[in-house]
């Protein structure tokens, strides 16, 4: 089972050099980052408003240059809160740049504040990624890109570099991500214990009995992010269930050392 590294995009930014290369010479398969626009503030947030990350993009394009082998992508970008020929753009850009390496993750997106404050109606969400995903692959694909939906409308145009040929992950615990990864992916992101990858896979064969899958996505590739120390010392468990890669996630990203020391503990054998 592959061995990726989750969300270093929190790290110091001085310090993301030095961890890229150090990940990439401990063998390390794929290096992940995650994506918000903005985070609540209160005392009801969610999370950390003033924790830093990184915009994915822009900090997979720095990793870039400074690797050549490990695999760079995104867990998750939240694909309503962006436009989608501007982040198909991008998204071929960084593929061109990388040599070949990226893979787009992308989901639905669950953070009520967030949206709102992009201006991204909460409801309509599923139906803009879905839609998204298919103007993003016209683009990148068809001989003459055009497109026409509820969302995104454009024809007569053209995007070049072409990318050549981005993977498509899809992140996300609902039947409609289950169903998105399905029709619309290379693979499927989860994240969480054994158990709720066991929920995971359940949902995506569900999945599969309900949509056809394009012969062109090849087998649904199952990437998982242990939440706790204790999963992550369990990959045993995970490579029961079929899962293809696990994706690693540190408990800190303020210590430099302690990250270098942690991607030592936790380099593939």
């Amino acid at each position: 089972m592959r061995r990726g590294v989750q969300g270093l995009n929190s790290a110091p930014v001085g310090a993301v050099t030095e961890l890229a290369k150090h990940a990439e010479d401990a063998g390390y398969e794929s290096w992940w980052a995650h994506d918000h626009v903005v985070l609540p503030t209160g005392p009801d947030a969610p999370m950390d408003a003033t924790t830093p990350i990184v915009d994915p993009l822009v900090h997979l394009a720095h990793v870039a240059a400074v690797t050549s082998r490990i695999t760079l992508g995104t867990a998750i970008v939240i694909l309503p809160q962006r436009n989608p020929l501007v982040l198909a753009k991008q998204s071929a850009s960084l593929d061109a740049v990388s040599g070949g390496r990226f893979v787009l993750g992308v989901g639905a997106g669950w953070l009520a504040a967030e949206m709102n404050a992009v201006g991204v109606p909460m409801a309509d969400r599923g139906a803009r990624t879905d839609e998204y995903l298919d103007a993003m692959t016209a683009l990148w694909d068809a001989p003459e890109p055009a497109f026409d939906g509820r969302f995104v409308t454009f024809a007569a145009v053209d995007a070049h570099p072409r990318p050549s040929g981005i993977r498509v992950v899809v992140g996300g615990r609902s039947p409609g991500a289950y169903r998105r990864a399905v029709q619309r992916a290379h693979g499927f992101y989860g994240n969480g214990t054994p158990a709720d990858l066991a929920g995971d896979l359940a949902g995506l064969a569900k999945a599969a009995a309900e949509v056809e899958r394009p012969a062109r996505l090849g087998e649904l590739e199952i990437t998982a992010m242990p939440l706790t120390e204790a999963d992550a010392r369990a990959p045993e468990l995970y490579a029961e269930l079929g899962v293809h890669r696990l994706a690693l996630r540190p408990a800190q990203f303020t210590d430099v050392a302690q990250l270098h020391r942690w991607l030592d503990e936790h380099a593939p054998a």
